[in-house]
């Protein structure tokens, strides 16, 4: 029988903790965070245009900057888990601050004077409070967002991260397995179950549950508490690179050795790099030794981080720059994949019966899209890659260029397809006499809209996924959860240069007194010539993608870091980065 009395060490104390008690807490909140948050998106176009009696591009343009919002937060978060505070301290905080959002959403559904009053023979626009207190909600939930979506997967990892166990990484994998297999339930469930609630028993109880749902994911994070293991925070790779650029600039005057006088240069502790690298020069200036007593201290370590770095904080450095172009390439398919408001408004426009008296929620055929992405993953994967790596003597299959490419085509065919659908949904309805019908329903059967939907995953899971693949091959290990950053930067982005978009077609396209393009009266806009301008777009960023992989060169070659620098780096330290960093699009 165990002495109470006996002093636990540190390592006793850690080993009780962690490990697959802590599964439950971790995935259930995941899964409910996921189930909430997503489950609102859908159908919040129909939420602005029907209670804020907001017009379509301006609900459009809101959505467009909070998706960006939110998927700007997720750096921030990043940031201050890793530098800071910690990824328990940060989801714990995030968690509450998403449940604070949603209920000051379902406040807005629930109190009269929340928003404008119904319709009559005019529409009231909302005032500045009722506006204020929405944002509010879409603020909190940005901001909840940000801690949740970064450090979820990356805590879940640290609960198994146990090097001594011999079984650790398949532990790890059999965590990374339930953890997508979540992810994707929940969002199949957002997509239908909380749209249906939502399209069937109207606003109250569709903002409700996802407030309790979320409520549930509060609990179930707390209540595991005391079987977390909490890894303190160290120091974040953004603050590496802010140091880098900081030092190159203070040193800018300084000289640049010569050529063989590698003793020069800072190497750190563990760095097997002799010396940087010719590209972006300027910033080998960062590493460069002025005075040996001064700058380093007795290990060999910089004594000022801001005025000396080590060569593989330079090289990490110009390996991010070195990709900026390529990621570029990435924000027009962003900018197509993120079309989720004008699609559901077009839907509600047509006849969504499928089977007897049921309809498909019009916020929900966005699953199509899921769904394709999902099967085509599964198929590629475990079917044909293995009959691929025959003819192209790659691991991956089909290489990471083409699969990229290939998703830009797609996203071409994807916007192609939407505006030949519009223009013939739109002509049905002239034809009927419905131009001054908005709200009537066209005799035109919404499963039209499947093709461009799973068109636009397939793109998806082609482009997104190539990214990342992309960043990871080009990146050191410790760098892995940079192209996640970076893909959610550049989603970020995306949604912004979209509302741009919007914007512009709404001001430009009713001059003269004519009806814009994206009018809230789908019958007499012009949706069909809307998404021609993403067709055009897409299909010149097809060819400046060709152009900057021709520059780049060889994606699939081996980096110096892969050969050497990491070759004793822990494996399933690694194990975890590679995870973060496949972390698959459709989470964002």
């Amino acid at each position: 029988m165990e002495n109470p009395d006996v002093e636990k060490t540190p390592e006793q104390l850690v080993s009780r903790k962690g490990g697959l008690r802590t599964i439950p807490f971790v995935i259930a909140n995941e899964a409910f965070e996921k189930i909430a948050s997503f489950g609102l998106l859908p159908n919040m176009i129909l939420y602005l245009t029907m209670k804020y009696h907001f017009d379509a591009a301006t609900g459009t343009s809101i959505l467009f900057i909070w998706v960006a919002t939110s998927n700007f937060m997720p750096i921030l978060g990043a940031f201050l888990s890793d530098s800071y505070l910690g990824r328990y301290l940060v989801i714990g905080m995030a968690t509450i601050v998403s449940l604070m959002g949603l209920i000051v959403l379902w406040l807005t559904a629930i109190l009269k004077q929340a928003k404008p009053p119904p319709c009559y023979e005019i529409c009231i626009k909302p005032n500045a409070g009722q506006i204020a207190l929405l944002f509010t909600s879409f603020v909190l939930m940005s901001i909840g967002a940000g801690g949740i979506r970064p450090c979820s997967l990356a805590f879940g990892a640290d609960q198994f991260d146990n090097p001594e166990n011999p079984n650790n990484e398949r532990i790890l994998h059999s965590f990374f397995s339930w953890y997508y297999a979540s992810v994707g339930i929940s969002l199949m469930i957002s997509l239908t179950v909380i749209v249906y609630i939502q399209s069937e028993y109207g606003w109250v109880v569709g903002f409700g549950v996802p407030v309790g749902l979320m409520l549930v994911s509060v609990i179930a994070f707390f209540f595991g508490t005391n079987l977390y293991i909490k890894m303190k925070p160290n120091k974040s790779m953004f603050t590496g690179f802010a140091q880098v650029t900081a030092a190159a600039w203070k040193n800018r005057h300084i000289d640049f050795p010569l050529k063989d006088s590698n003793g020069c240069y800072c190497h750190g502790n563990d760095s097997k790099l002799v010396a940087p690298t010719q590209r972006l020069r300027f910033l080998n200036k960062a590493c460069i030794i002025q005075n040996p007593e001064k700058d380093l201290n007795p290990d060999g370590s910089a004594s000022d981080p801001w005025n000396l770095c080590t060569i593989q904080q330079v090289e990490q450095l110009k390996s991010l720059i070195k990709v900026l172009p390529m990621w570029s390439t990435g924000i027009v398919i962003a900018i197509t994949i993120s079309q989720h408001s004008f699609p559901v408004l077009q839907a509600n426009t047509m006849n969504r019966q499928l089977i007897g008296n049921f309809s498909i929620p019009s916020g929900s055929f966005g699953v199509f899209g899921i769904f394709t992405l999902t099967i085509w993953i599964a198929i590629y994967d475990r079917i044909l890659v293995p009959h691929i790596t025959k003819y192209t003597n790659n691991p991956r299959g089909i290489p990471i260029k083409y699969r990229m490419g290939i998703g830009l085509f797609l996203s071409c065919l994807a916007s192609a397809v939407s505006a030949l659908v519009e223009k013939k949904r739109r002509a049905r309805a002239l034809e009927e006499g419905l131009a001054e019908l908005p709200k009537a329903v066209v005799k035109m059967s919404a499963m039209w809209l499947v093709p461009q939907h799973c068109l636009s995953g397939l793109a998806e899971a082609f482009n997104a996924i190539g990214q990342i693949e992309f960043y990871y091959s080009q990146f050191p290990k410790n760098m892995a959860s940079i192209a996640v950053a970076l893909f959610t930067f550049g989603m970020a982005i995306a949604n912004l240069i979209a509302s741009l978009i919007v914007t512009i077609v709404n001001h430009y396209s009713q001059k003269g007194g004519k009806e814009s393009w994206v009018s809230t009266n789908f019958n007499k806009g012009h949706y069909d010539y809307y998404w021609w301008i993403l067709t055009i777009l897409s299909v010149a960023n097809l060819f400046y993608y060709i152009i900057c992989s021709y520059f780049y060169g060889n994606f699939e070659e081996e980096k110096v870091w892969n050969k050497d620098e990491y070759e004793d780096e822990d494996k399933n330290g690694a194990m975890i980065e590679m995870a973060k960093s496949k972390e698959s699009p459709i989470i964002h």
